[in-house]
């Protein structure tokens, strides 16, 4: 398999599951990561769903990245546009027929796989290289282009206005959006290093 190929599938397979993810993360109801707060908080506002408002979001957001980088559009950005809100809802849709009332060990369970269900994609998404989210192109941009501060910096603020809408707008903040700021991190190169950057390259590396 070429590594053009490779990198297509990933780019697929990472964001479909980052989805999958998603819709996880909102059936465990402990928290989510701070821009699915957010958004989901924005559709609390309207009563819409997750993938409707995904899409909006994500396209005001795409316009701006558009104007301001367009370097950090590619076709996973395309794909993340329109595949994670869908398979976020299909997943939800499903863990609701399969486990419609979870207790409390079986929503931690739910949350575990995803943290590390999203740690996993997003680095396999992320090797890839064919492109970023919208949202994680917010926090490059004004860190490598405008300099306004450390991107780890511009990351925490933006994943704090995130979590701070999510909240006022009646989205669930919990044990599960403070795991996912604190762990993803690590976790994702781990994955990096393990998993990811080997299937892409091989053994004999970059």
């Amino acid at each position: 398999m070429s590594q053009k190929t490779k990198r297509i599938l990933m780019a697929f397979f990472g964001v479909i599951v980052t989805g999958f993810c998603v819709g996880t993360f909102q059936k465990a109801n402990l928290g989510t990561d701070p821009f699915t707060c957010f958004v989901t908080g924005i559709g609390n506002i309207f009563g819409s769903t997750y993938s409707t408002f995904y899409v909006i979001v994500t396209g005001v957001l795409l316009l701006g990245v558009l104007l301001l980088e367009r370097h950090y559009i590619g076709l996973a950005t395309v794909i993340n546009l329109f595949g994670t809100g869908i398979s976020a809802d299909l997943m939800r849709n499903l863990w609701d027929m399969l486990i419609p009332d979870p207790g409390l060990a079986m929503r931690v369970v739910l949350m575990l796989l995803g943290v590390f269900g999203s740690c996993f994609s997003a680095s396999v998404y992320f090797t890839a290289d064919l492109g970023v989210s919208a949202y994680d192109a917010v926090s490059l941009i004004a860190a490598n282009k405008y300099k306004l501060m450390a991107f780890r910096v511009c990351r925490v603020l933006s994943d704090l206005i995130c979590v701070t809408v999510g909240f006022v707008f009646h989205a669930t903040v919990g044990v599960g959006t403070v795991i996912t700021a604190l762990f993803m991190g690590p976790v994702i190169q781990w994955f990096n290093t393990h998993v990811s950057e080997p299937f892409l390259y091989g053994k004999e590396g970059r």
